[in-house]
C-alpha cells in the first residue's frame, strides 16, 4: 500500500512551540479489503535530519560526541531504562534540515559544527524513520571522510544550548560500547552496525 490508500478527514496543528504536534483524522485500506474506521492520531513534526559516522581511514577511529538530551532524562526517571545509562548520550553527529538545505550539507555543517571536523567525503548509509508510530522525523545516514586530528575536545552552540564532548575512539571501543548497551541512541546504534559490517571496505578504500 502507498499514502494514496490513506484518506485524510481533518488536520490541525494543536501545539507550535519548539517542535510542533498536528493531529489527525484519518482512516486508511485495510488489508483484507474495504476501509478501516476513522481514528485519530497526534504526529510530532520535528523536521527532517541527517546523521554523519565520521571516520578517519588513516589513525583508524571513529569520531562520535556526547550530549544531554532532555528526552532521555524523561525516559530514565519513568524507569525503563537501565540505572547505567545516563541522559548524556554517545551519538553520531547529527543536526536537523534546514529549508533549502540539502543532506549533505548538512552533513559537512554539522561536522564541523560538532567535532571540529571537514568531511573530506560522503557515502550514504541507509535512510530511517526515527519513531514512526508518533513521529514523521525521518533520518539520513552518511559515513563521512575526515582527519581526526581536526577533532576539538568541546563543541557545541551555546545559544542552541549546545554542550558537546567529542571521542576520539577506536572502531573496536565503539562496538564493545555498542555491545554492553552503553549506546542506546537509536540512530547510533543503526549507524555502528552498518560501520562494523562495513570498516573493512571503507578503510581500504580511503586508506
Amino acid at each position: 500500500m502507498t499514502e494514496n490508500d490513506v484518506e485524510v478527514l481533518a488536520q490541525e496543528t494543536c501545539h507550535q512551540g519548539y517542535f510542533r504536534v498536528d493531529r489527525y483524522r484519518l482512516r486508511h485500506r485495510l488489508f483484507d479489503g474495504g476501509w478501516s474506521t476513522p481514528m485519530v492520531r497526534e504526529v510530532f513534526e520535528r523536521g527532517h535530519a541527517v546523521a554523519v559516522i565520521p571516520f578517519d581511514p588513516v589513525r583508524n577511529c571513529l569520531v562520535l560526541i556526547e550530549q544531554f538530551r532532555a528526552g532521555a532524562f524523561a525516559a530514565a526517571r519513568t524507569g525503563w531504562l537501565p540505572e547505567t545509562v545516563s541522559p548524556w548520550l554517545i551519538e553520531m553527529v547529527a543536526g536537523i534540515i534546514d529549508e533549502g538545505e540539502t543532506p549533505e550539507a548538512v552533513a559537512r555543517r554539522e561536522t564541523v559544527e560538532e567535532a571540529g571536523c571537514t568531511v573530506r567525503e560522503l557515502v550514504p548509509v541507509c535512510r530511517v524513520l526515527a519513531s514512526p508510530g508518533g513521529s514523521s522525523e525521518t533520518v539520513a545516514i552518511y559515513c563521512g571522510r575526515i582527519d581526526a586530528d581536526e577533532a576539538t575536545a568541546f563543541a557545541g552552540i551555546a545559544h542552541e544550548h549546545e554542550d558537546i564532548r567529542v571521542l576520539v575512539v577506536p572502531p573496536e571501543e565503539a562496538f564493545e560500547w555498542l555491545d554492553s548497551g552503553r549506546i542506546v541512541n537509536a540512530v547510533a546504534v543503526v549507524a555502528l552496525h552498518w560501520f562494523r559490517a562495513n570498516h573493512a571496505r571503507l578503510r581500504a578504500a580511503w586508506g
